[in-house]
């Protein structure tokens, strides 16, 4: 078995702003590179290259750790606020939403050491920063004392197939689709609004109408307000990885995956167009549908922007690509009361399993800005 190499580097940034104009949020942070879950079929092996990197095993087995990510993201989160005088809501409202694990799982398993995702939540908690984390780990539960106390949050957990089986040999170190069910379960009925990515969808794997509809029914039964889902895309680099994967254990359908996606990283259009229609159907049916919130500009100030200190042009672009699900139901319907969801989901409501737990519970005052710790005497 191959050794996990983790290295610690430094970041001038912590947000990095998001240029592509369909994405749903303004920022990203990703506090790791590569990811120990090892997803065969990842988009983020392609970023490897990136820094001289292939995509293949040293994604999953060399980890660079931002060790200094919470530090300068305070830093351009306290440039920001002086920017506008200290005034917290003027500040937030311009930066927007960041979102958290767009580029590799920020609770992946060195998480529960290392605790960069744990510090960098505490600061946008401090700033009241509307937040959304992505992740496939129920190690998101450890941050509970940050994430309840957070004005505008949710937690989208990663599950693409209730086939622990399979997950195992495409997902080989990613957890068990039974704890991320819990942890959707825990989150939703603490208050937090929590959504299941059923992503990717993999061709001929885990795309079958009958799996698809028993996974939105299990999301719904536990909590889950709302589920996007979409299908496999593959870069040359991912690409070469995954087939290999696939020879390995799933031979009979690598032919099927080469005529697919003979034309490049996308399937074939009418498969799309077939796939997306059957998942707006089911996640229609299941009240799970799904709005990417816009972005939008003030057009006489603009977005602050911490990278440069000054302002940039707003957008306006939900997200695209082959994603299913419109509309929106809102946040209700996930805070209903406890009797309900003990109904729902009776195998988790009598279970009394140990919750991770931050090496310290946060406290209050690290979630002050600083101006608001000010005294004055008279």
């Amino acid at each position: 078995m191959a050794q996990t190499t983790y290295e610690s580097i430094s970041t001038k940034q912590t947000l990095n702003r998001v240029k592509e104009e369909r994405m749903p949020f303004d920022w990203s942070i990703n506090p790791y590179r590569g990811c120990g879950h090892g997803c065969s079929f990842c988009y983020a092996r392609a970023f490897q290259s990136f820094i001289g990197m292939g995509a293949e095993d040293e994604f999953q087995h060399h980890i660079f750790m931002k060790t200094n990510a919470a530090e300068a993201l305070a830093k351009q989160l306290s440039d920001a606020a002086a920017k506008f005088g200290h005034d917290i809501e003027a500040m937030r409202r311009s930066i927007g939403q960041v979102t958290i694990g767009t580029a590799t799982d920020p609770y992946q398993p060195i998480e529960g050491k290392a605790e960069i995702t744990r510090e960098c939540l505490k600061q946008l908690a401090k700033y009241r920063i509307s937040t959304s984390i992505t992740t496939r780990s129920p190690l998101v539960l450890r941050d509970m004392d940050i994430l309840t106390r957070m004005e505008d949050v949710s937690v989208n957990i990663s599950l693409n197939t209730l086939d622990a089986d399979l997950i195992r040999k495409l997902e080989p170190a990613s957890p068990h689709p039974a704890s991320r069910l819990e942890a959707v379960w825990r989150l939703s009925s603490a208050g937090i609004r929590t959504g299941v990515f059923a992503a990717p969808v993999l061709p001929y794997l885990t795309d079958g109408e009958g799996g698809l509809r028993e996974l939105l029914s299990r999301v719904k039964e536990h909590g889950a307000s709302f589920a996007m889902i979409s299908l496999l895309r593959l870069s040359r680099d991912v690409k070469k990885w995954y087939m290999e994967t696939l020879k390995l254990h799933f031979p009979e359908v690598v032919q099927s995956y080469r005529e697919l996606y003979r034309a490049g990283a996308y399937a074939e259009e009418q498969y799309v167009r077939s796939f997306k229609m059957m998942a707006a159907r089911l996640l229609s049916e299941h009240g799970l549908e799904w709005m990417a919130a816009r972005r939008t500009e003030n057009p006489s100030t603009g977005y602050y922007d911490p990278a440069t200190g000054g302002k940039a042009s707003g957008l306006a672009e939900g997200i695209g690509g082959n994603v299913a699900g419109a509309g929106s139901q809102g946040s209700a319907g996930y805070k209903e009361e406890e009797e309900r969801d003990r109904e729902a989901a009776p195998s988790l409501s009598t279970r009394r399993r140990k919750l991770p737990e931050p090496a310290a519970p946060v406290s209050a005052e690290e979630l002050k800005p600083e101006v608001e710790q000010l005294s004055f005497p008279f």
